[in-house]
């Protein structure tokens, strides 16, 4: 006993000799949101170059709040170098009591409760500084109040420089591709995008990329800012690029084996503990014949600072080789081009980017519903296109809500893709998505001559799906249950348009879904198939895993999306983890997939010949348009006298100021020798 006293003894009376602590001051933290910096100057330390041999080993606070996650907390080092020592933590308790932070703390921050009294690993590393800088020099203690209402103080802090102190987290080499963010000095903001100097590294599949080799995928220039919205406020950063030429114009260009093109997402993983949530949605929505973002895991190193794992992917985009439809100019305000494309989302909005829809929810008929224009921009789309797409969008939903919403030539089926919304209701399903049918909701539409029907998709943002959360009774439920498309019931954040809820009133449309979904379980969906891409992605990223953990130390704690139950402690447990939620999942819906069908191999049926004729009433111009190949089309008055006859067309505009208010009726002749008949009302 007297030996071990004796050895602790002479262990502090070492590191006492060897570490030099310097002490700043405090003040208020304002709760407005801004950055509230503490400096304090350090002189005399000795040695003055600092690196894991002797460096910056503790950082240590006392604060005064009564409202811990409404922190964020980053130490500056006289070179610049930042980095994040908490954020988001402690709930709504209160104070930061004698807290420290070390590299070599056996608890994470995040893992703490409030007043955090002790060490804790901070949310990035410490060692990061203890690159060879001069650590004398001014110091910042930076903290930003993210809400108002609850207020604080700094009381103190101090910084401790010694002996074995950590280096920075670094990459000798991996098999997945590098991708090296330099700022040059600036810091990345939501927007606008910044100049950088971008760098990627592939050598190959089952080959070791390192730092030190060629930028052999692309080195040059683009554009950065951070993506997203409640991604964004998480430790790891999600990044929006686009890829520029010298004079800083978009530069179209291969990158990771995806087409050619210059709008780039870098997804953060840190609300993705299995790494794939969003990688396999895309995979399974891809593999039922619809595009879907292509995608590929990488590590990111922005300026010399590892950053973990990400998924880099396309950004969704009218492209040729992304979301193909037609290009829609400002030009294109009449006749086939009118009709198409376009995408518009259901998103958070605002008077700038968005129309209110003129039905709501069946179910939540109180809610409104807002559909954001995507492409054309906001600011590019001209009126005539305003105009054509919220008509057409108003007469889908009056075709769904109205009586005849299930008669295949009458109802919504003329109107939008059955097979498309069918496997993305799957898709969304199979997942739980929280956000699949509220926000993050893409429709788009080609044009007429070439198919004009409203398709769903692509999907997207999956960081809160396959996993429990604490979120209303559908998504918490731990025995697989639950309906996401019922996610109105939640009270959500933005609302969803309900279409699914009034297509599940349709017993075609049950049967239809049921014969696809019982055709997708016998290959795409069957455990199989989706264990043995899982497999692929665990044995791909387990060795980057490590250091991702390394850097972002969230295993066996809960983070970002509330989930429920326990945490695994390694990443061997996630993927487990994954695997019993999908396979508890699958048996709930097989359970309970509405619909029945007598032969799954028929999981499509072909619509039949159907007109759109909108709107109607209709005031200044009536749209008329159909899946069939139209050889004439008449107009008559109720007393039927013709009153004009059209050229044979996929599309047509008529324009109603030469014509009396009226009921009139739309004779259409088809190629097969068919007709159909439509009554026009011209208020």
């Amino acid at each position: 006993m007297k030996k071990s006293i004796l050895s602790i003894l002479f262990f502090f009376i070492v590191f006492a000799a060897f570490s030099q602590t310097y002490n700043g001051g405090g003040g208020a933290i304002s709760d407005d949101g801004l950055a509230n910096t503490f400096a304090l100057t350090v002189t005399g330390l000795s040695p003055a170059t600092i690196n894991p041999t002797h460096g910056l080993v503790s950082v240590c606070i006392n604060i005064t709040h009564t409202y811990d996650s409404d922190l964020n907390a980053q130490l500056q080092s006289p070179d610049g170098t930042t980095i994040l020592l908490f954020s988001g933590v402690g709930g709504g308790d209160d104070n930061f009591t004698n807290t420290c932070f070390n590299d070599n703390a056996a608890q994470a921050i995040s893992a703490g409760t409030a007043p955090f009294s002790g060490q804790f690993q901070p949310m990035d590393i410490l060692g990061n500084i203890n690159e060879g800088q001069n650590g004398n020099g001014q110091w910042k203690l930076i903290i930003i109040d993210t809400y108002a209402q609850d207020a604080g103080s700094l009381i103190s802090w101090s910084i401790t420089f010694g002996s074995g102190a950590t280096g920075p987290l670094t990459v000798d080499s991996t098999r997945l591709p590098l991708v090296l963010i330099n700022t040059l000095g600036q810091t990345i903001v939501d927007e606008p995008k910044i100049d950088v100097q971008l760098k990627i590294i592939d050598n190959g599949a089952g080959q070791y990329n390192r730092p030190t080799d060629s930028a052999n995928n692309f080195d040059g220039l683009a554009g950065i800012e951070i993506h997203g919205s409640f991604s964004a406020s998480l430790p790891q950063k999600p990044y929006g690029v686009e890829t520029r030429d010298v004079l800083g114009n978009n530069l179209n260009v291969s990158l990771l084996g995806m087409p050619a093109e210059n709008d780039w997402i870098l997804l953060a993983l840190y609300n993705d503990k299995v790494f794939m949530r969003n990688t396999l949605a895309d995979k399974l929505f891809k593999k039922m014949g619809h595009y879907a973002a292509r995608t590929a895991f990488c590590e990111v190193i922005l300026n010399n600072t590892y950053q973990g794992i990400y998924v880099f992917t396309e950004k969704i985009k009218r492209d040729n080789h992304r979301v193909d439809i037609a290009t829609l100019d400002i030009n294109e305000n009449a006749g086939d081009s009118l009709t198409g494309g376009y995408i518009v989302k259901l998103d958070y909005h605002d008077a700038t980017n968005s129309w209110l829809s003129a039905y709501h929810p069946v179910d939540y008929p109180a809610y409104d519903v807002y559909y954001v224009y995507y492409y054309p921009k906001p600011t590019d789309i001209t009126g005539p296109q305003m105009n054509y797409i919220q008509s057409y969008m108003a007469s889908l939903e009056g075709a769904l809500y109205g009586s005849n919403f299930a008669d295949p030539t009458l109802g919504y089926r003329a109107w939008l893709d059955v097979e498309s919304f069918i496997d993305y209701f799957i898709v969304n399903e199979l997942s739980r998505n929280n956000d699949g049918f509220k926000k993050s909701v893409y429709f788009h539409k080609n044009k007429q001559s070439k198919g004009g029907l409203l398709h769903a998709g692509p999907v997207w943002d999956f960081d809160w799906a396959w996993k429990d959360i604490n979120e209303c009774s559908i998504f918490s439920a731990t025995d697989g249950s639950g309906w996401a498309y019922k996610v109105n019931d939640c009270s959500p954040d933005n609302y969803s348009n309900g279409w699914m809820v009034k297509m599940m009133q349709d017993t075609g449309f049950v049967h239809q879904l049921n014969c696809r979904y019982f055709n997708l379980r016998q290959t795409l969906l069957d455990t199989t198939y989706l264990f043995h891409y899982i497999d692929s992605v665990h044995t791909l990223v387990n060795d980057a895993q490590v250091r991702h953990y390394k850097k972002w130390p969230t295993l066996g704690i809960n983070v970002g999306t509330p989930e429920i139950g326990s945490q695994p402690t390694t990443y061997d447990g996630e993927i487990a983890k994954f695997k019993t939620w999908i396979k508890t999942r699958l048996a709930w819906l097989d359970a309970n997939m509405p619909g029945y069908c007598p032969d799954v191999s028929t999981d499509y049926i072909s619509p039949p010949v159907s007109i759109r004729l909108f709107p109607n009433p209709a005031t200044d111009v009536v749209y008329f348009e159909t899946n069939g190949k139209i050889v004439s089309t008449q107009l008559y008055s109720t007393a039927g006298v013709l009153m004009n006859t059209f050229d044979a067309s996929y599309k047509q505009t008529l324009q109603l100021s030469t014509y009396a208010p009226g009921i009139y009726f739309m004779v259409f002749h088809f190629a097969d020798g068919s007709k159909t008949t439509r009554k026009l009302v011209v208020e």
